[in-house]
């Protein structure tokens, strides 16, 4: 008894070490600059939209917003796709040069994404891809697919192998294999590994500030970077811009969370 009070004790502590930085920053975006200084932690007076609707109003944020779902939707459905035809022919196929071609991706995830950053900068320039929200796509798909197979490779792991044999008896080609079993079998793992692909393209900082130089075609994150000044940061129009940040990644998950821990129950469950 004492240590399920002990556990539920625990559990009290991280939620609230969780819930006091995101009361934190909602309550900020209700405030006024002067009252945000004169009571960092209290309750907004008076309670205001103002910087919600001055942060759409006064800075091209509408601009930002749709770079990041341009280059987030990009980037992500180019990973699913090409990720699932890799990870379904490594699972399917087998033999050493399957597992040759699994640890040549495994390679990539070993190699830190800073440790790339002067040869990418330096390939992107040469290609013309350089301040393009399209060759950020690119980019960003290549530095995420090792773990896109890693993770769609476990999750195929699941698949029963018999009624891909019992398609392929049938006369199905690879590809209908693929598109009407596989895909289909594998949804749940496809939306998680989404969710997993989607908060980190959305949240990333270090790629879009190396190649993006242009205001027009700042990411969510790079203009959150506007609100830092020399000698002042515009705190509560910057915690505005982290709610607006934040809130597709919520609706996202409560839309998909369901099919989020089927997929990770899925790639768990076979060893």
């Amino acid at each position: 008894m004492g240590m399920k009070w002990f556990g539920r004790l625990i559990l009290g502590l991280y939620a609230l070490l969780i819930a006091a930085p995101l009361y934190f920053v909602v309550v900020s975006s209700f405030k006024m600059t002067q009252r945000f200084f004169a009571s960092p932690l209290g309750w907004p007076k008076p309670f205001t939209f103002g910087n919600f609707e001055g942060i759409f109003k006064g800075q091209t944020m509408g601009k930002y917003f749709f770079n990041s779902v341009e280059v987030t939707l990009g980037t992500v459905v180019i990973e699913l796709a090409l990720g699932s035809l890799i990870a379904y022919a490594i699972f399917r196929f087998g033999g050493l040069i399957a597992k040759l071609v699994f640890g040549i991706f495994l390679a990539g995830l070993i190699v830190p994404s800073q440790v790339n950053m002067l040869p990418i900068y330096s390939l992107t320039h040469k290609l013309g891809w350089s301040d393009d929200l399209y060759g950020l796509v690119l980019v960003s798909v290549a530095m995420l697919m090792p773990l896109t197979v890693f993770m769609l490779k476990g999750f195929m792991q699941v698949l029963n192998k018999e009624i891909l044999e019992a398609g392929s008896i049938d006369g199905a080609s690879e590809w209908k294999l693929y598109a009407r079993i596989a895909l289909p079998l594998s949804a749940p793992s496809l939306a998680a590994t989404a969710t997993f692909l989607f908060v980190m393209v959305w949240n990333d900082l270090l790629i879009p500030m190396l190649l993006i130089n242009s205001k027009s075609k700042l990411t969510l994150p790079l203009a959150m970077l506007q609100f830092r000044g020399e000698y002042m940061t515009d705190y509560p129009m910057l915690l505005t811009g982290v709610v607006i940040t934040a809130v597709p990644m919520v609706v996202m998950f409560l839309f998909l969370q369901r099919y989020f821990v089927a997929g990770v129950m899925a790639g768990s469950l076979k060893g």
